[in-house]
């Protein structure tokens, strides 16, 4: 189950295989129009950027929504993107950025009950309904930083240190919101199978 793994796991700070690399050329590439570029960045950073737009949205559509508008800004800005060995990092602010200027023109957050959440068929990367419980109680239970290193680190397989770096945290801040994020959800869980 996709997101148990992360609620029991023994070993936070193990190593994962699930690193995410990004050939820096990429952008290049596709600032010269180049769409196989951009087919390749997608195959990439989906699942990734699905679970930080989820942080932020907390809603299955919109976070497609803004998703789709990242990798459209991607497209745009791809020619001042500067090689620094972080480029997950520039795509989340790009996604914040973008995410952040929405809710100041809509001038209102709309929030999802979790209870739409887990009821809601659309979710394409959460299909078992025990891993639609656990979603449902992080997206109401923690703050917008915990949701992002959860969702980060349970979906993308992303490593404590890239989520520190790429969201520019220090890594033993990254573990803490982590470990409190972890205990909210294990009291959460708990409580859930005391009142079933």
């Amino acid at each position: 189950m996709l997101l148990f793994t992360f609620v029991y796991e023994d070993n936070p700070g193990e190593s994962r295989n699930n690193r995410i690399e990004i050939d820096e050329g990429l952008f290049k590439r596709i600032a010269g129009d180049d769409m196989t570029a951009l087919d390749d960045l997608y195959g990439i950073t989906e699942r990734t950027m699905y679970a930080y737009t989820l942080s932020l949205t907390k809603e299955h559509q919109q976070a497609l929504d803004l998703m789709q508008e990242t990798y459209v800004k991607v497209i745009s800005a791809a020619h001042l993107y500067k090689p620094m060995g972080k480029p997950l990092a520039w795509m989340f602010t790009i996604a914040r950025n973008l995410y952040y200027t929405k809710v100041r023109k809509d001038k209102r957050r709309i929030l999802v009950e979790p209870q739409e959440v887990s009821d809601d068929v659309k979710f394409s990367y959460v299909t078992d309904l025990d891993d639609r419980i656990v979603l449902e109680g992080v997206l109401a239970l923690l703050s917008e930083e915990e949701r992002e290193i959860v969702l980060l680190y349970a979906v993308s397989g992303m490593k404590h240190k890239e989520i520190a770096e790429s969201l520019g945290l220090k890594l033993s801040t990254t573990l803490s919101k982590y470990h409190r994020a972890l205990k909210k959800l294990r009291d959460y869980l708990i409580g859930r199978e005391a009142r079933a």
